[in-house]
């Protein structure tokens, strides 16, 4: 099984930055398709970022674009997630996920073979 650990979660001001990190195990890893999602209290989770391999084809949420940034490292098998310029409103779990196939882009939970467990950030204002 593809094993997916996240991390880099935290709290910052409205405005800061944060780094997420997802690491994952496969020999494979170099053409999933990977994404990230988000889900806060009382609402259902969200794509917020995809990526199909490493200088490949990204997408972005409309709520994201301009301020965050998908990009992988092969060779550590972890795939990032920088986010700027950060909103109370992106209070949120977010999880990493993984699709066997490389050709599409992760952008809903049922396309999603792999699933991290999450790591908080949370934005004050």
């Amino acid at each position: 099984q593809v094993q997916l650990v996240e991390s880099g979660g935290g709290l910052v001001q409205a405005g800061g930055s944060l780094r997420l990190s997802c690491a994952a195990s496969g020999r494979t890893f170099s053409t999933y398709a990977m994404g990230w999602f988000r889900q806060a209290p009382g609402k259902a989770r969200e794509f917020v970022a995809a990526e199909k391999w490493s200088g490949s084809t990204t997408y972005y949420a409309d709520s994201v674009k301009g301020r965050f940034t998908i990009s992988r490292e092969n060779a550590k098998n972890t795939v990032y997630l920088q986010m700027d310029s950060l909103r109370p409103e992106d209070t949120a779990v977010y999880y990493c996920a993984a699709k066997k196939t490389p050709g599409v882009l992760v952008l809903t939970t049922q396309q999603v073979d792999y699933w991290g467990q999450g790591t908080q950030v949370t934005v004050s204002s």
